[in-house]
């Protein structure tokens, strides 16, 4: 039996054990639906909310700044979110994801841990059920922006022009940390954070979905991308947290950007996390082509087909959050990009729907 397999009944018969009695001590159990949701700044206008609303969407994922994932702020957002008829979906902030110290298991990673770990109660004590975390150690690696359809800026990808970004570090070869990691090490170091992660998660009733690398290439300036860079991966960090709180953030896009070396397209990988109860988000979106080169484009101008993707959600009954990601400019601003995105995603989701109660 290969590994990959054998991980597959494991999680098999993790999940048949966190039957809902076993886990609404902890979660609350996700209502049916498709949860389509808008990414906001806390700084987000009434006018803005007002728009949102305009465009039948439900639900917020709001973005903090430093310093901001505090108890009180959260609430604050929330209160002014839900004042507004619309409602919260989760609270992030680039300090509680692509933790360095974490990842490569640097000074001030037990710090970071229990910071983390606040972050999560917090969000708990706010009434709100779900963050998205990422592991990366060396941040999103791009290259110089490119034109898509009709000129529109986006986010390109060529491996040997890119450099890594996040929370205002800047990381490039030949190695971001001074030396080459090895697959043990970070896997050492991951199985040391979710085991502090997992139990607290658990007891605030937070799901933590965990983001792909982006993008999902083998290793970038020494780090290797092996966990959360592939399918085979993803099961073995499950089968490591075992718990009924630690989940899957699953990026179509960056998803996309990895082809075959994710070990599953992305139709697959989203019928498989869903079937062990692990998709808890969708990040939506479309790429040109599979990595070494790529060009973010929009959300109906890429190799994928998303009507599919949308069925395929539509039949797995995907009850989680799904949100427009990385939309490329247009030329009448930001309001322009993200309306045709958010319209284009809930027309395929009624059409989904439609289509599968004709049977």
């Amino acid at each position: 039996m290969s590994q990959l397999t054998r991980r597959n009944f494991a999680l098999a018969g993790m999940a048949a054990a966190m039957t809902p009695a076993a886990s609404a001590k902890t979660l609350t159990p996700l209502s049916p639906g498709i949860k389509i949701s808008m990414q906001v700044g806390e700084e987000v206008t009434d006018a803005d909310l007002t728009w949102i609303k305009q465009m039948g969407v439900d639900w917020l994922n709001v973005q903090t700044g430093k310093g901001r994932g505090t108890l009180d702020n959260f609430l604050a957002i929330k209160k002014k979110v839900e004042g507004a008829g619309l409602k919260v979906w989760n609270i992030s902030n680039n300090e509680n994801r692509n933790i360095e110290e974490i990842t490569l298991g640097l000074p001030g990673r037990d710090a970071r841990i229990e910071w983390l770990k606040q972050y999560i109660r917090d969000t708990g004590k706010a009434g709100i059920g779900y963050i998205t975390y990422a592991h990366m150690a060396n941040g999103i690696w791009s290259s110089t922006q490119e034109s898509t359809r009709g000129g529109g800026a986006a986010r390109a990808f060529k491996m040997e022009t890119a450099k890594g970004f996040w929370n205002g570090k800047t990381y490039e070869g030949p190695l971001s940390h001074g030396r080459k990691y090895s697959k043990e090490e970070l896997w050492e170091n991951y199985t040391y954070f979710i085991k502090q992660i997992a139990p607290v998660c658990e007891e605030a009733g937070v799901r933590f979905g965990i983001h792909p690398d982006d993008p999902p290439v083998p290793e970038l300036a020494g780090i290797p991308r092996h966990i959360f860079g592939t399918f085979d991966g993803y099961m073995k960090a499950l089968e490591i947290a075992n718990s009924p709180a630690i989940g899957v953030c699953l990026c179509c896009g960056t998803w996309m950007e990895g082809g075959k070396s994710t070990g599953k397209d992305v139709f697959e990988a989203a019928r498989a996390f869903a079937k062990i109860g692990k998709l808890w988000k969708i990040h939506f979106r479309n790429v040109t082509a599979p990595i070494p080169y790529f060009v973010e484009t929009y959300i109906d101008n890429g190799y994928t087909d998303m009507y599919k993707l949308m069925k395929t959600l539509v039949d797995v009954d995907f009850r989680g959050n799904l949100i427009a990601d990385h939309v490329p400019a247009m030329a009448t601003g930001r309001h322009a990009a993200w309306s045709y995105s958010m319209g284009y995603i809930r027309a395929l989701y009624a059409a989904a729907l439609a289509e599968k109660k004709r049977g």
